[in-house]
């Protein structure tokens, strides 16, 4: 006695939620944002002092903030972002937690 079995194609949405979870997932960024309270060099010291950046990279990062209105100065898992986000805010800075764009 054989047994019969039917191939199907998935559906669409079966397909996309497969790509989902076969794709890697984009990293998250920790984004500090420009306001009109921080001194440059207060933001360059908090970026030296949490995320230990050397000073050239710090001013770089403080420059974007300044210039282009914000800079991403961390990427990795979403907890660690929030993390970051949470610290920056408790250095008195604006920033959010997004997921880095494609």
């Amino acid at each position: 006695m054989g047994v019969m079995v039917a191939l199907t194609t998935p559906d669409v949405d079966q397909a996309v939620d497969l790509r989902e979870r076969i794709a890697p997932q984009r990293p998250w960024q920790t984004v500090v944002w420009d306001d009109p309270v921080n001194l440059m060099s207060y933001v360059t010291h908090v970026f030296r002092e949490y995320f230990g950046y050397a000073r050239a990279d710090a001013e770089r990062l403080m420059l974007a903030v300044h210039n282009d209105g914000h800079a991403v100065v961390a990427e990795g898992a979403r907890e660690q972002m929030e993390l970051h986000t949470r610290a920056m805010h408790d250095y008195g800075l604006w920033a959010t937690v997004r997921q880095a764009p494609q």
